[in-house]
């Protein structure tokens, strides 16, 4: 079974120094601005969905 994909650049900055953070599963910092991310998988939409993830969330 293959590892779960990893970020490829910060969100926040754009950089690509980043490293998992020990806060757990999903957990990323950025070397360059010094910030701290989670990433989360929330599901998959239907076709034709209104762009809502799962819990009325908007994406």
């Amino acid at each position: 079974m293959s590892e779960r994909a990893a970020p490829f650049h910060c969100p926040y900055c754009g950089d690509e120094d980043l490293r998992p953070n020990e806060q757990g599963h999903g957990a990323w910092e950025c070397a360059a601005c010094s910030r701290a991310f989670q990433l989360k998988f929330l599901g998959l939409l239907a076709p034709g969905s209104s762009g809502k993830a799962p819990g009325g969330k908007e994406i």
